[in-house]
């Protein structure tokens, strides 16, 4: 095997450069191939302490960096610890399960992060980032995970645990992932706290049409029929016919699935706000009126429609442009997150969610090039 040169004395207190080789002994060594390495023993010569240095992909451990990484391949494959430990015992190289589930969690913990790996294959700087929340279980309790992404490529930045999903610490998220990746929009979900998070670090912010269409549609689907019949009375009330109301809810659908942000479209969703501004307020702990709750949504899709249609327009430095979803960091969260949580009964620490996550997660980005070798992780 190809052994590395041995720089000097390991302990620091001597710092000695000066080595000689005293022996080599044999190592008993689990492996795809081999049953056993030869380990070179050296001797400082100003102290005389020894230590040994053993060929590359074998350590002090009696398992080989290479069987070690097939365990891991296997798991990442979505074999279970056990599995992977039957498996391995089949094709002839046992390994205990214990042993699997320490070999994976080093390897992801040596993915400490993504950002450096993808803003180096990027050239230095990631304009889009896309961001959104999941969760998921770990000793009984639900744990709340940070997915951010390049929005243009695709690729995974980080996968972070959160205290909460709460406005302050999305903010401080936020502000950290901008600032590491020199980052000009910000790609998310409807969440009012990713909107704070924009807004307070200065970001363009994109809100996935998807999730406004989806949301528009059900929103409208449900109440247009009560809106129909004025069930309540409150449209009489402020002098709109009903017809009137449900053109109103259909006009919101059209826009939302437009999108063109056009002066007539966004006048349109001022006029539609402005009908229903004398609606009442309902009393406190009382039912909300329908004419309310249009005042309410047709004001929220006003306010959201600069964040809706800021992918008509925007352009990154070198020409980048967005579709308007947050498929990207859904996607992310589907396969490198939720698809390994999903055949597991909860993970048990909480650094096992980081460790199994970002490892899945990296090798899932070498999927579009290179930046990562599994082999480097494991050894």
């Amino acid at each position: 095997g190809t052994y590395p040169e041995p720089r000097g004395c390991p302990d620091p207190a001597c710092g000695s450069r000066h080595v000689r080789l005293r022996q080599a002994v044999r190592k008993p060594v689990r492996d795809t191939q081999v049953t056993e390495v030869v380990a070179r023993r050296y001797r400082c010569v100003r102290c005389g302490q020894t230590f040994r240095v053993y060929p590359v992909g074998v350590s002090h451990d009696q398992t080989s960096a290479r069987l070690k990484g097939v365990a891991v391949l296997f798991y990442v494959l979505g074999m279970s610890y056990g599995a992977v430990a039957i498996a391995l015992g089949a094709l002839g190289c046992p390994l205990s399960k214990v042993a699997v589930y320490n070999a994976v969690q080093a390897a992801g913990a040596r993915v400490a992060g993504l950002r450096r790996e993808a803003v180096g294959r990027g050239g230095g700087r990631v304009v889009g980032l896309g961001t959104d929340l999941t969760s998921v279980r770990c000793g009984g309790e639900w744990l709340t995970v940070g997915v951010s992404v390049d929005a243009i490529t695709g690729l995974a930045l980080t996968v972070d645990l959160l205290p909460n999903g709460e406005a302050a610490t999305l903010t401080a998220w936020v502000e950290e992932l901008a600032a590491a990746i020199g980052a000009e929009i910000l790609v998310s979900d409807d969440a009012d706290g990713l909107k704070i998070a924009a807004d307070a670090n200065g970001l363009d912010h994109q809100v996935c049409k998807t999730h406004v269409q989806r949301n528009t549609d059900a929103w409208v689907a449900a109440i247009a029929p009560a809106l129909a019949a004025d069930a309540d009375g409150s449209l009489a009330a402020i002098g709109v016919a009903p017809e009137q109301a449900v053109a109103d809810c259909q006009d919101l659908l059209r826009l939302m699935t437009e999108r063109q942000p056009s002066p007539e479209a966004s006048a349109t969703l001022e006029g539609i706000h402005r009908r229903y501004l004398g609606t009442p307020k309902p009393p406190k702990d009382g039912t909300m009126s329908l004419a309310y709750r249009l005042r309410l949504f047709s004001l929220d899709r006003w306010n959201l429609w600069g964040r809706l249609t800021r992918y008509r327009n925007w352009q990154g430095p070198d020409g980048e442009t967005l579709d308007g979803t947050n498929n990207a960091c859904e996607r992310a969260i589907g396969w490198w997150v939720k698809e390994r949580s999903r055949t597991m009964r909860g993970y048990k620490r909480e650094q096992s969610v980081l460790n199994v996550s970002r490892l899945i997660a990296a090798m899932g980005n070498a999927l579009a090039g290179p930046g990562f070798a599994l082999a480097e992780v494991v050894a």
